[in-house]
């Protein structure tokens, strides 16, 4: 069987609440090694943890505070620096057990960071975060939505050396800015109904590129549930576009996993 990691998944998500066990066990059976948990804000801290103590050796945690933030229900605004005083302490408390910050970023969506005072905002959050990141000697995972080119010239300023780009939606040429300094980019289901993902994967080299699901979002089907077992979605597009097989697509982007989050160890 092919093994693969899911190098970024919302599995604490409460789309999963209902039948998490069953979602866990058709990931294994679909080959899954591993699953990062990524976080968007300080409320979620928790529970990623105890998922991660819940299925040791297969949850692994990365908690972080996302670019843009839900102050109530279908209402969001871009993440401020206030937004950091409940997470950093928190991230520092757990640090032994995390895997990487994430996710951390940037979004230059208009809905939300229409003007600088926004888009400033979300650079303080992002570089406190790396420097918490640094100082802990994890990589980052990274929210990028219509802020390709800003984010990867932030990382490199701060001098970020292992960062994960998900769901990256810029150009492949920007990408590739990201590849020369040594950043890796994940690849989600839902390449089976874009363009752009198509055009990503066709640059960049398999040496880097990762596979994830960002579930329960950007599953091959829209407006369907996404699950960390369509992960294989992702690896088959991939091994087409690249021209390989996909044993190959497994091994090379598992391997890849394991270099960029040196603390993830899964149980066989």
């Amino acid at each position: 069987m092919h093994r693969y990691v899911d190098c970024h998944c919302h599995i604490s998500s409460g789309d999963f609440d209902k039948d998490l066990e069953d979602v866990i066990d058709r990931s294994k059976k679909a080959g899954l090694l591993a699953i990062l948990a990524v976080a968007e804000h300080s409320g979620e801290f928790e529970k990623i943890i105890k998922l991660s103590e819940r299925f040791p050796g297969f949850i692994f945690p990365c908690l972080g505070v996302h670019p843009v933030q839900e102050v109530s229900p279908g209402q969001q605004r871009a993440a401020a620096p206030q937004d950091l005083d409940a997470a950093l302490p928190l991230i520092d408390t757990y640090r032994d057990q995390l895997v990487a910050v994430g996710e951390v970023g940037l979004d230059f969506t208009p809905r939300w960071a229409s003007g600088d005072a926004e888009k400033d905002g979300q650079r303080q959050v992002l570089a406190r975060q790396v420097e918490l990141a640094k100082r802990l000697d994890l990589p980052v995972n990274v929210h990028s939505r219509s802020a390709g080119r800003p984010t990867i010239h932030l990382l490199k300023e701060l001098g970020v050396e292992r960062a994960l780009l998900h769901a990256f939606d810029g150009k492949p040429s920007v990408a590739m800015e990201a590849v020369r300094a040594g950043y890796f980019f994940s690849i989600p289901p839902s390449i089976v109904r874009s363009e752009q993902k198509q055009k990503l994967v066709k640059q960049l080299p398999l040496e880097n590129i990762c596979l994830e699901t960002d579930s329960p979002a950007l599953g091959p089907e829209k407006q369907v549930r996404n699950e960390p077992q369509n992960v294989r979605v992702s690896a088959q597009y991939v091994a087409e576009v690249k021209g390989v097989s996909l044993e190959r697509v497994a091994e090379v982007t598992t391997s890849n996993a394991l270099r960029l989050f040196p603390k993830l160890r899964p149980h066989p």
